[in-house]
This record gives C-alpha cells, sequence and structure tokens, in this order.
C-alpha cells in the first residue's frame, strides 16, 4: 500500500461516505425503525447505486440488470408488506435513506478512484472506519465510568474477541476488499445488479 504523496480526496470521500456516514446513519435508523422497515430501506441500495451510476458516470445499466433488481426489490417489498411490522418513523426512514444514499454514492466513487488499488481504498476505509467509531466508543466507555472494562473485554470475555475478528477480518476487510475490487473491475451496474 502506497499512498504517501498522492491526492488522498478521492479515499477521503470515500472513506465519509462509507463506513462513517453509512453506519452511522444505518445504526441509527435501525433503532428508530423496525427490522423489516430498515431491511426493506437497505435493499434499495443496488437501485439507489445504479441510479448514481448513471446520473454521476453516465454509465446506463442494460436491460437485464435492471429487471434483476426491480425482481429483487420486488421480492423484498412483497415480503414486507406480507408480514412487515410497521413503526412509522420519518425521521427514521429519512436517516436511511441517507444511508442508502451515502452508500450508492461510495459506489460510485470506489468506480472513479482507479489511481488507487482496492486494497489501498480498503485500507483507508477501515483505517478511517477504526478511528472514527474506535474514538466513539472510548469517549462513550469513559463517560459511562466503564473504560477499563472496555478496553479489558477483549481479554475477559473470548466469545467477544471472535466476535470482533470475525466481524473486522471477514466481514470488513474481506467483504469490503472483494467489493471495491468488483466495482474497481465490473462497475458499479454489474456489481449493484449482482
Amino acid at each position: 500500500i502506497t499512498i504517501n504523496g498522492r491526492n488522498l480526496k478521492p479515499l477521503t470521500r470515500i472513506a465519509i461516505l462509507n463506513p462513517i456516514i453509512y453506519f452511522i446513519c444505518e445504526t441509527i435508523g435501525i433503532r428508530m425503525t423496525t427490522a423489516s422497515e430498515s431491511g426493506a430501506f437497505l435493499a434499495c441500495i443496488p437501485v439507489v447505486a445504479l441510479i448514481m451510476s448513471s446520473l454521476i458516470l453516465k454509465e446506463w445499466p442494460s436491460r437485464w440488470q435492471v429487471v434483476g433488481v426491480i425482481t429483487t426489490l420486488v421480492g423484498i417489498m412483497a415480503v414486507f408488506a406480507a408480514g412487515g411490522s410497521t413503526y412509522f418513523s420519518l425521521v427514521g426512514y429519512l436517516i436511511l435513506g441517507l444511508a442508502v444514499v451515502s452508500y450508492a454514492l461510495y459506489c460510485v466513487d470506489v468506480e472513479r478512484a482507479s489511481q488507487f488499488s482496492s486494497l489501498e481504498i480498503t485500507y483507508f476505509m477501515l483505517a478511517s472506519g477504526c478511528l472514527t467509531f474506535g474514538l466513539f466508543a472510548l469517549s462513550q466507555g469513559f463517560l459511562a465510568g466503564d473504560l477499563k472494562e472496555l478496553l479489558l473485554l477483549p481479554v475477559t470475555n473470548p466469545k467477544f474477541t471472535i466476535t470482533i475478528l470475525y466481524q473486522g477480518l471477514g466481514c470488513s476487510v474481506l467483504g469490503y476488499l472483494l467489493s471495491n475490487f468488483a466495482i474497481a473491475n465490473i462497475g458499479v451496474n454489474r456489481t449493484a445488479s449482482f
């Protein structure tokens, strides 16, 4: 990973959009809505990514990509309508909408950041997320008066450590590396429709 001396503006924008804005909005939005409502909103990410790609990158999706994304969206909406409970939180919906838009813009920005490798983009994203959310966790632990307990949690609770390693390495490092690689190599439209 060689980032020194290069313009970090594209990487900074990517990291602000995802993970920072996306995860903050997703977490708050999920708290303010039901699981089925938040799931339905987050299922709109591929649709919004296709729209953003068309508007910003001028890359129009194929008919089959549109059909695939709409079929998935209709399926999720049908499941939601059939048995999903609703809470109707306008603020929650707006915040989830912000999460969806930030993720779609992140996809577009990854495709535009062709001067960086997928590994460099992922590294910068995860370092920014670690710094941001690490500071949030430390602040919360300090304010709650249990900072020592928070810092010792990986040592005192092996299940917590395993969960963090799985989430950190599997879901974050591997997941984002593969996502960034796919976007950079096959584009937003194909990745979103897949």
